[in-house]
């Protein structure tokens, strides 16, 4: 097998490690891409939490979801092709590249973990005025107890004869 010039590689096991550059360089534009995707939509969530709509905030927790078990499957993939790249020796010249994706992933990750945080505090105090808004209407003072108790009349009638 004939080697190449500098590198002292022969051709087939050049083409793999170019290969396994390409598959590595492809997978962390995904992830940087699905990570922008769940940044959009937590600040959606964000949103649709302050206005309080239920079925809207199922549907974007439904959809972060997704985006988040993406976001695993391709980092399960990452992981050995970042041992793979790591391990090839005169990778330099795409290092560059592909140190300048995975800084874009580390600030998106940090970036996503600071839009939770902040939808989770956004939450926790929408649900507190909801909890707020429940005890007030259960202790309204015009009806004794609450707003569930059955309605009577002061010496109103108790029973209805319906036979007519």
């Amino acid at each position: 097998m004939a080697q190449t010039p500098n590198t002292g590689l022969d051709r087939e096991e050049l083409n793999q490690r170019i290969a396994i550059l390409r598959r590595f360089r492809t997978l962390l534009v995904e992830q940087r891409d699905r990570f922008r995707a769940y940044l959009e939509e937590l600040d959606q969530q964000k949103d649709v939490i302050e206005t309080g709509s239920a079925e809207e905030l199922i549907a974007h927790v439904a959809m972060e979801e997704k985006i988040v078990a993406d976001i695993f499957a391709i980092q399960k993939v990452i992981v050995p092709l970042d041992t793979m790249y790591h391990s090839a020796p005169d990778s330099s010249g795409a290092e560059a590249e592909v140190q300048g994706l995975k800084s874009a992933l580390d600030n998106l990750k940090k970036e996503a973990v600071i839009r939770s945080n902040r939808n989770k505090d956004i939450l926790s105090r929408r649900m507190m005025e909801i909890r707020e808004e429940i005890k007030s209407l259960r202790a309204n003072p015009r009806r004794p107890g609450g707003n569930y108790a059955p309605l009577t009349r002061p010496g109103g009638p108790s029973l209805v004869d319906i036979t007519g």
